[in-house]
């Protein structure tokens, strides 16, 4: 029991801190189905998410936090497997910095292979654009796919 106003004061900030499964969806974009999804696998800092009364899912600000993290790193193409590992390492404390290093390092080089993929692509589709404006500016009636550049 609390016995505190100041005891009173950090539950009732506690409590109005805590989230509910809509509002964590909103603020990461990720659906309330992609939620559930995460905690079944895993991916989540602790290995299950609160409970308030009725059994609703309670995420706290640091649930926010890694979650859009998770977002993050899963649209730069990371497998779930290895955001488990990550999420593992993480839920194991300090002591294993040179593992969690290692496994973003690989992703950041995976990121940056396709952002240079990317940019080769972009230079190609910019040079077709240029043949296509060309042609359409001229009225020509050449095959632009083989027109050369």
């Amino acid at each position: 029991m609390l016995s505190r106003s100041s005891d009173i004061v950090k539950f009732m900030t506690g409590l109005a801190e805590e989230l509910g499964i809509g509002d964590v969806a909103r603020r990461t974009g990720l659906s309330v189905h992609a939620l559930r999804f995460y905690e079944r696998e895993g991916l989540l800092l602790s290995q299950h998410v609160a409970r308030g009364t009725g059994g609703h899912r309670r995420y706290t600000p640091q649930d926010v936090n890694w979650l859009r993290l998770l977002v993050k790193l899963r649209r730069s193409g990371m497998p779930l497997a290895k955001i488990r590992r990550f999420a593992e390492l993480a839920r194991e404390g300090p002591g294993n910095e040179q593992q969690r290093l290692e496994l973003l390092r690989e992703q950041q080089r995976c990121v940056e292979d396709q952002l240079a993929e990317l940019e080769e692509c972009l230079r190609i589709i910019h040079r077709k654009v240029g043949i296509y404006e060309q042609h359409v500016a001229d009225g020509t009636a050449r095959d632009p796919l083989t027109a050369k550049a």
